[in-house]
């Protein structure tokens, strides 16, 4: 009887050493190559080998090379640029209403505001970049048509903001 007490915890101790050990030989993957190639084409169970990646076609915009800034008042879509890459964008626009309209054409960034107030219109125009006289792009209201401004999205705005410096070539295109 002691005999058997003593033989007991010995035999659990053998049964988890055990079966630790073929856990981990189960564990341990196999170090050959695949049977074929792209693994089982079984519904569910991914491929053993990724299939190539195909990237993603270039972002384009509509303007010339010398271009920083970009905007097509057709599409009400803006880019910034560097060289004729495209560097952010597309971001949504809106810009002038019948009356108001945005013109069409090459200009240069005149100034930047942060915080701008308009004393034609009283409103804050943040992140304002002033490239066409008294139009500017800035944060507003991309669903409504504007004064002729280009209103962006807060994180268009900011982008155009730090990106473009005075000096800096802006396209608007139709």
């Amino acid at each position: 009887m002691k005999c058997q007490l003593r033989l007991r915890p010995l035999a659990r101790l053998a049964l988890l050493i055990g079966t630790a050990v073929t856990g981990l030989a189960v564990a341990v993957p196999a170090q050959g190559e695949p049977l074929w190639p792209g693994g089982p084409d079984i519904p569910g169970v991914p491929p053993l080998i990724a299939p190539p990646l195909i990237p993603p076609a270039p972002v384009v915009a509509p303007c010339s090379a010398e271009a920083r800034g970009c905007m097509r008042l057709s599409t009400n879509e803006a880019w910034l640029m560097d060289n004729g890459r495209v560097t952010y964008g597309p971001t949504p626009i809106s810009h002038g209403r019948p009356g108001y309209l945005t013109r069409v054409g090459v200009f240069d960034v005149d100034f930047k505001r942060e915080d701008h107030w308009s004393t034609m219109h009283h409103v804050w125009m943040k992140y304002a970049v002033f490239f066409d006289g008294d139009i500017a792009t800035h944060i507003g209201p991309i669903e409504e048509q504007s004064h002729g401004c280009i209103r962006m999205t807060p994180d268009g705005a900011r982008e155009f903001f730090y990106y473009l410096s005075p000096g800096d070539i802006i396209e608007v295109v139709p």
